[in-house]
């Protein structure tokens, strides 16, 4: 991995010396923050790493008078994509799309930063059915969502131009790799895992929605062993059981009270939770990983959610995170 910089054609210009520092972001804020020697950066350069989705277009700068160092910050490649926002058509409520994914992305975003992204000509093989995106929902989230209906996620990769011709960012769409198997951390290996299991969480949720005494709506919502929530089923009874009220009087209908209370009883419930600090492997927001502690006997996989690159004094170190980290 070798991190580049280029002028505003996208044309390289060379590498980083080892006093510059960076810290990228991918899968939460999607930036980067670069500390380096004054003048070496300017407005409308690009930070690359060729075979990577970690690029970046630099558009903001924070400097003393008095220090001979200082910071630009900028908006990763998959930034750009929660930038573009995907409208219903004229007269319709949803835009609702179907094909292969490669042709509806190509279609979504034409005619937006087509200078930056290019989506492979060849199908991804992941069809798309009748999907129907959320109302003027970002491009970023909804790409999400549609591929992970079809267990598939994005994929960002920069790829070097030929000789004088600059750097572009292939957009595509590839399957989910359950890498659960390969990648499973324990206390067997060298990288930091906790594992977190809370049983005290709440197990029925009474939702309050319209109306007034005698005639409000009202919902028993019961979790189970399996995670699972139900309305006429109570898994967990005596000391066990754990209630609690939920007051959601601005529900429209009593579907979206019991959808609303599903939520609420979701973030409220016994959970199990991953977090772990990853280095030397490869691996894509969106692939899923494992964790096990023996001792605990708590298994979990998850996916991964957020990678954040730090280079300092030449060396780059990798941290992914997972789902449910905070």
């Amino acid at each position: 991995m070798e991190f580049l910089v280029c002028d505003k054609n996208k044309m390289e210009l060379g590498g980083i010396p080892d006093n510059v520092t960076i810290d990228f972001d991918i899968g939460d804020t999607n930036d980067v923050e670069i500390v380096c020697e004054r003048g070496f950066l300017d407005f409308g350069m690009y930070l690359i790493c060729p075979g990577t989705e970690y690029g970046a277009l630099i558009e903001e700068a924070d400097s003393w008078t008095s220090d001979s160092k200082e910071t630009w910050m900028g908006n990763s490649f998959r930034r750009f994509l929660k930038e573009i926002v995907i409208e219903p058509p004229a007269g319709e409520d949803y835009r609702v799309v179907s094909g292969d994914a490669h042709d509806i992305m190509r279609e979504l975003l034409k005619g937006a930063y087509d200078q930056l992204f290019t989506i492979p000509d060849r199908p991804s093989g992941i069809m798309v059915e009748s999907y129907k995106f959320d109302r003027y929902t970002d491009a970023l989230e909804g790409f999400n969502k549609m591929l992970a209906a079809q267990n598939a996620r994005i994929n960002i990769e920069i790829q070097q131009g030929g000789p004088n011709e600059p750097f572009f960012v292939v957009l595509s769409a590839v399957p989910i790799q359950n890498l659960s198997e390969e990648v499973e951390f324990s206390q067997d290996s060298r990288m930091s895992i906790n594992l977190k299991e809370s049983r005290r969480g709440i197990n029925h949720l009474i939702c309050l929605g319209k109306g007034e005494l005698k005639d409000r709506q009202v919902v028993h919502l019961y979790a189970q062993l399996d995670g699972s929530i139900l309305q006429d089923k109570k898994y967990y009874t005596g000391l066990q059981e754990r209630t609690e009220v939920y007051d959601y009087s601005s529900a429209e209908t009593l579907e979206d009270l019991i959808s609303n209370g599903k939520k609420r009883l979701k973030e409220r419930m016994n959970s199990k939770a991953m977090k772990m600090k990853v280095q030397g492997i490869n691996v894509q927001i969106g692939d899923i990983v494992a964790g096990r502690d023996y001792e605990t006997g708590l298994h979990l996989q998850k996916p991964v959610v957020q990678k954040v690159v730090s280079v300092e004094n030449g060396t780059i170190t990798i941290e992914h995170k997972v789902e449910g980290e905070e």
